[in-house]
């Protein structure tokens, strides 16, 4: 390095003319068919390498975050491909950019809001099924109270059981790291009949929000995971639509039944 010249201190990748340094390692020759890439992600994110069963459960959410079907986010992607075919990247971040409050945003959502409850209630945490269930009907009360939404509970299309809840709740118990946040997510789904009158389904999105907060990772990052996992499906739909294309379908189907409404024009 020249000199005088400005430092950028970075814990991630470095290189030189003869070699690439990533985590502090040896790129081509310690990582490279060493290291998967759901591993590599966590360790890029959190910056320590994570355990065996640390990686299991990430990659199961990962997995479990992937694709949902004709989801909006995959809809925007295969639109905008057919109005740009040059822009892979285009059509990739337009989906991306789906990724709010309904769609994806509820992994980081439930991450917060169970952090949130957790960090209030302070040490030492519940130890009992009983102190969990009173603790989530306390928060679901307060929620109720103020008229605010309790996120990770209710599916549009699962109505009775998310079928990924259960799975990511026994893979946490197999590695041993299921934690305080899936503790509390559990016990909103068993109070929530008694304390908000419906029965909701834990959904998929809010327990990968707990898994990725008991895997100790910055809550505000879980959105950038649920949309690592969504990247992967997105690329799917978009390799479909070059195959099997679907979006001209859509949008013809929209654009000829398109009406108009008296009172709706401006000025």
């Amino acid at each position: 390095m020249t000199a005088g010249q400005p430092q950028y201190p970075t814990g991630l990748g470095t290189s030189d003319a003869t070699t690439i340094r990533l985590l502090g390692h040896d790129l081509a020759n310690d990582l490279m068919g060493q290291v998967g890439f759901g591993e590599l992600a966590f360790w890029l994110a959190a910056q320590r390498r994570p355990s065996a069963g640390e990686v299991r459960l990430f990659e199961t959410v990962l997995v479990a975050l992937a694709d949902h079907g004709f989801t909006p986010t995959a809809i925007a992607a295969r639109l905008t491909l057919l109005s740009a075919p040059e822009s892979i990247q285009g059509a990739m971040a337009a989906g991306l950019l789906g990724g709010g409050s309904r769609f994806l945003g509820v992994t980081e959502d439930t991450g917060r809001f169970l952090d949130e409850v957790i960090t209030a209630a302070g040490d030492p945490l519940p130890a009992t099924t009983e102190e969990w269930d009173a603790l989530a009907g306390k928060a679901l009360a307060e929620r109720k109270a103020t008229k605010r939404f309790v996120p990770g509970l209710g599916h549009p299309v699962h109505k009775e059981r998310d079928p990924r809840t259960p799975v990511i709740i026994r893979i946490a118990r197999e590695e041993g790291v299921y934690g305080p946040h899936l503790a509390l997510f559990e016990a909103l789904g068993r109070m929530a009949p008694e304390i908000l009158g419906r029965t909701l389904p834990l959904n998929g999105a809010g327990v990968c929000g707990a898994a990725l907060a008991d895997l100790r990772l910055p809550t505000e990052l879980l959105r950038g995971f649920a949309l690592l996992a969504r990247a992967a499906g997105l690329l799917g739909h978009l390799a479909e639509e070059l195959r099997r294309p679907i979006a001209a379908d859509i949008y013809h189907s929209v654009d000829r039944n398109a009406r108009y409404v008296a009172g709706d024009a401006v000025g």
